[in-house]
């Protein structure tokens, strides 16, 4: 049956993990992340075999995260913690990259390499901090509000990066090209702040009168991965154009009626991301180089 039966082992392992994660007290990631140890490539017994499709539907997940997250948080929560966030965060990321560039070059790589090293270690992870947050039931506290603007600041701060760090090897700089991706990634801002303040609010009202819960949960989700495929391709994070979509809408009239309709959808897709970061654990490659992971 190919996806289909993987997503049913997928299901029932993510399920039986978060039970146990329950039982233990734990968090569901834990759960979740330990079931995609279990089916993963790297174990014996019932294996997943469709880990592409998988991955994308995990990649749906963390849109959809990022985008309820907007929709929970507009912009005028943010605001009283701007300061800690637009000033403390890019210190911080620079102080990760840096000591992962200095890694990088202690194990012998180039500098470009050493420094993709540093951008791969020096953020923190959304989805987990996210989902552990609202596991605890902390995402309205000041402090969860620090650490959200800390980190949508650094997400901005790593794109900005990433969007230049292709155009940095090679034998020759292309200055052309980065500067139609710079272009690129601005134009599509532009435009999403005409949509997002003129055309997204006349569809949600419009949308609402007929009253169909069905078609309004469509267009919410319709907004959140279709502006995220935008972001995609004006050469910006998938996730953060979700992200964008839900801050728009949480400027609307409906923000809560489109929070309660995609919730559920959200936590399907956001337990087959941590699976499926479970299933690239190799637990013998872990046991055997425990020593070199733990430093």
């Amino acid at each position: 049956m190919g996806i289909a039966a993987d997503l049913a082992i997928i299901v029932v392992a993510a399920l039986a993990g978060g039970m146990i994660a329950q039982l233990l007290r734990q968090p569901l990631i834990v759960g979740y992340i330990l079931a995609g140890v279990i089916v993963g490539p790297y174990t014996a017994g019932v294996t997943v075999g469709s880990r592409e499709e998988i991955a994308l539907l995990a990649e749906i997940g963390v849109a959809l995260l990022l985008f309820t997250l907007g929709i929970e948080f507009s912009l005028k929560d943010l605001r009283p913690v701007r300061r800690v966030a637009i000033f403390g965060t890019p210190i911080q990321v620079l102080l990760g990259i840096g000591l992962g560039y200095g890694v990088g070059q202690m194990l012998g790589l180039d500098w470009l390499a050493s420094l993709w090293f540093g951008v791969a270690l020096g953020p923190s992870n959304t989805m987990i901090v996210l989902k552990t947050l609202g596991g605890r039931g902390l995402l309205g506290t000041l402090s969860s509000r620090v650490m959200i603007g800390m980190l949508i600041v650094q997400d901005l701060c790593v794109m900005a990066i990433m969007l230049v760090l292709p155009y940095l090897g090679g034998s020759s700089f292309d200055g052309g090209a980065l500067l139609f991706a710079i272009v690129r990634a601005a134009l599509f801002l532009g435009v999403m702040l005409l949509i997002g303040t003129r055309v997204i609010p006349w569809l949600m009202r419009r949308i609402a009168r007929w009253e169909s819960r069905e078609l309004f949960l469509i267009t919410v989700t319709a907004l959140g991965l279709g502006i995220g495929y935008a972001a995609w391709l004006a050469g910006l994070s998938f996730a953060f154009g979700a992200f964008l979509a839900g801050l728009v809408i949480s400027e609307s009239d409906y923000s809560h009626q489109a929070l309660g309709e995609v919730i559920p959808l959200r936590d399907i897709f956001a337990m087959l991301f941590f699976v499926s970061v479970g299933m690239l654990l190799d637990p013998a490659f872990l046991v055997a180089n425990l020593g070199t992971v733990l430093w």
